[in-house]
């Protein structure tokens, strides 16, 4: 199985400055193919490919700047690789028209060749051995890339590992993200949300005055600007520690673990909880769940989109509105009182084992069902006849103006 690696650089002063000329010409090369490119575009002509730029590069640009020469011929050619493939997707329509790139706002460089690692110690091209923050596994990568981040060097590499085996302990659970609880377990465990962003914020405000009154081009400027770099970093870290650390529990623990597909973007234009649902970081945790649960063995089956899980009742299937503000379902029908994350947790199980696993065992004549998804979020299988209803009014949903409102 392959994994990727990364950890801080601990460089000296001659390291530090090779990684920047490196960093540098990265980016003076993807800048160059990317004016060559639009003048190309400019005057009707076919986008130079990867290879066609590099040659120019070493016949046009090489001889004007010798300083290329002092760096490993990698990094160059990398960025025109990346250079490529971002103008690809752009033709594609999977994202916008590449930008230059500036100095100081994500610079990285690519490397390969000899490369041995002892220790916490990695050896690569024209750098030599670079000290790591933390003792690196057993392998013999082809390439890494170092990266700047808030003053301070990275290194990631890819390597094969054999896929760890762990026992597990516990069989399908339902996972209900929220705000104030990033998480809660139908099996009743509650996983905190530290908020790094909401405690953080009146500090970064501070900082980002002080950077404000800086005159630009100063070297106080440049010490606020990294001081409000290493604290959005700070605020990063926690966030993405925190989620590491719930999702490789999750996986570890359970075979079958049942989220909902949460539309982010359009939960985002709820400009009163905009902030609060980015500190949560809801994308970031699927998508780590979804890597973790193949290298742990377990199953990540998503819900359907519109399957209102909480404005059921886990206990007799009744549906009622769920305003934000009420953290309790109460049940009319058959009197039960729970918390409404708890609540919506049981009812992904619920899904999970009266639909999604109906939906797997039963042969399809060529229609998927709304688990499929191909009906526009209508589900078209039975599973009470409290859920007749809601079958039917769930087409009306599709254009997202009724959520589960489980996200709170």
């Amino acid at each position: 199985m392959l994994l990727g690696f990364r950890t801080q650089l601990i460089l000296n002063r001659k390291q530090t400055t090779l990684a920047a000329q490196h960093a540098g010409v990265a980016r003076h090369a993807y800048n160059w193919g990317l004016e060559v490119c639009r003048q190309a575009l400019e005057n009707q002509q076919k986008l130079p490919t990867a290879i066609d730029l590099h040659k120019r590069l070493v016949a046009e640009v090489k001889q004007a700047h010798p300083w290329y020469y002092q760096v490993s011929k990698c990094a160059p050619q990398q960025a025109l690789r990346n250079l490529e493939q971002a103008l690809k997707r752009w033709r594609g329509g999977l994202g916008k028209f590449p930008r230059f790139k500036r100095k100081g706002v994500r610079d990285s460089f690519y490397l390969e060749g000899s490369i041995r690692i002892s220790g916490d110690r990695i050896k690569v091209p024209i750098l030599g051995w670079l000290r790591c923050a933390e003792l690196l596994p057993t392998a013999t990568p082809k390439n890494v890339v170092i990266s700047l981040r808030a003053g301070h060097w990275y290194v990631s590499f890819k390597y094969e590992a054999p896929a760890p085996q762990v026992e597990k302990t516990g069989e399908v659970v339902g996972v209900d993200l929220g705000i104030n609880r990033l998480a809660t377990c139908s099996d009743g465990e509650v996983f905190e949300n530290p908020k790094p962003y909401y405690k953080a914020k009146k500090r970064l405000a501070r900082l980002q005055r002080r950077l404000s009154r800086k005159q630009k081009g100063s070297a106080n400027r440049k010490k606020a600007v990294a001081q409000l770099a290493k604290a959005h970093k700070r605020v990063a870290d926690i966030r993405q520690d925190n989620l590491h650390k719930l999702t490789t529990y999750l996986a570890k623990k359970y075979r079958v673990v049942v989220i909902e597909d949460l539309q982010v973007k359009n939960l985002l234009k709820n400009h009163k909880l905009a902030g609060a649902l980015s500190d949560c970081g809801f994308y970031e945790f699927r998508r780590q769940l979804e890597y973790k649960a193949r290298l742990y063995g377990c199953q990540v089956v998503v819900a359907d989109r519109f399957y209102p899980s909480s404005q059921l009742c886990s206990g007799c299937g009744h549906r009622q509105k769920m305003p934000l503000q009420e953290r309790v379902f109460c049940c009319p029908c058959c009197g039960l009182g729970i918390d409404r994350d708890r609540n919506a947790a049981l009812n992904l199980v619920r899904w999970y084992f009266e639909c999604y696993l109906k939906r797997s065992t039963t042969p399809s004549s060529g229609e998927r069902d709304a688990c499929g998804d191909s009906s526009g979020g209508v589900v078209s299988l039975k599973l009470t006849t409290s859920h007749e209803s809601w079958k039917q009014e769930e087409s009306r949903d599709a254009t997202g103006t009724e959520h589960s409102g489980s996200v709170c």
